[in-house]
């Protein structure tokens, strides 16, 4: 008996995640857009923006007609996706017209706080450490993200051979740099390394080392020359990443606290998560790490190891599930 029309599966949603291309603001879209297919069939469309000139560089509103202004490659043309995920300044000529451009079919998902009423999208996710409120806004602990199980396994099995037999308790360091608030000079590297070198010394411990790509030269060859005796790996920025690879096998997670991004995917595993402090002093993190305390995820780095066991933070599957609750909301489907 052939099954009745209404019992087949749903054409899967056509979803783009929009960014610049800047891989810490891709991700968040990606995962994000990876929660939604875990939820529900997606056919995932990666969209990368630039613009000519320096129109990249104006306010959103002297870029009176953006698709013109696109650089070559962008791709942003209809047919128009069922959610469009979006994040960075970049993004946010295009997203303020999509809602207009696809007749209302598009549900705009814009990721960060705009700086812009948040009436203009559909739904706006940004941290809650923004503290931006509003009936279309969803704030979340940190940021979106791409660590599941899964991945951290999959990831794990490909750098099995170089991560397995390092001694425990096996210390992953994740060091991120320069930003607005914060600063990472060759002197604090240098203190870093020494607070990192000790316990994990004492303990008989190893390093799983990475750096971002905002980490000072000096920083990097610093700490690098200062944590090379110890067992372990630094990874040099060759070849395959072990990022999660790195956080699948950890024991112990420090993360630089400048880094909302690696402080929410260490957080996702439910393994101890240890913050470094920088140079420099922002009240947005502050209130962001004592977020993480509150929920037993992250403690400031006292310069010892210790244990202690959490819920990991699934802030971008409970942004996911409320995506599609007002999509359906929206197109009648609730």
């Amino acid at each position: 008996m052939e099954s009745p029309v209404n019992a087949l599966p749903a054409s899967p949603l056509r979803v783009w995640v929009v960014s610049d291309g800047r891989a810490g603001i891709e991700n968040q879209g990606l995962g994000l857009a990876e929660a939604l297919g875990a939820l529900r069939p997606i056919a995932l469309s990666v969209k990368r923006i630039g613009w000519r000139g320096q129109m990249g560089a104006l306010p959103w509103w002297l870029n009176p007609a953006p698709l013109r202004a696109l650089a070559p490659g962008a791709d942003i043309a209809p047919p128009w996706p069922d959610i469009w995920i979006a994040a960075g300044r970049a993004t946010l000529p295009l997203s303020l017209r999509m809602r207009r451009w696809s007749k209302g079919q598009t549900f705009v998902v814009q990721l960060q706080d705009p700086r812009v009423p948040a009436g203009a999208f559909d739904l706006v996710i940004p941290p809650k450490h923004d503290r931006l409120q509003g009936e279309n806004v969803v704030p979340i602990v940190g940021a979106p993200h791409r660590v599941t199980p899964a991945r951290l396994a999959a990831d794990y099995a490909r750098f099995e051979d170089q991560l397995a037999l390092l001694p425990q308790p096996r210390v992953a360091v994740l060091i991120g740099g320069k930003s607005k608030a914060f600063g990472l000079s060759a002197e604090r590297a240098a203190a870093m390394a020494h607070e990192i070198e000790l316990p994990v010394a004492q303990e008989g411990g190893s390093v799983m080392v990475t750096f971002s790509r905002r980490t000072p030269d000096d920083a990097k060859a610093l700490l690098s020359a200062r944590l090379r005796h110890l067992p372990g790996l630094i990874w040099d920025g060759e070849g395959d990443n072990p990022y999660f690879a790195f956080l699948a096998a950890a024991d112990y997670v420090l993360v630089t606290e400048e880094s909302t991004n690696m402080t929410t995917e260490a957080a996702s595993t439910g393994k101890p998560v240890f913050i470094l402090k920088m140079e420099g002093e922002s009240l947005k993190f502050r209130l962001y790490h004592e977020e993480l305390e509150r929920l037993g995820a992250a403690r400031p780095f006292g310069g010892a190891f210790h244990s202690w066991t959490y819920e990991p933070l699934a802030e971008t599957e409970r942004a996911a599930a409320e995506v599609l609750r007002r999509f359906d909301d929206r197109a009648g489907n609730g």
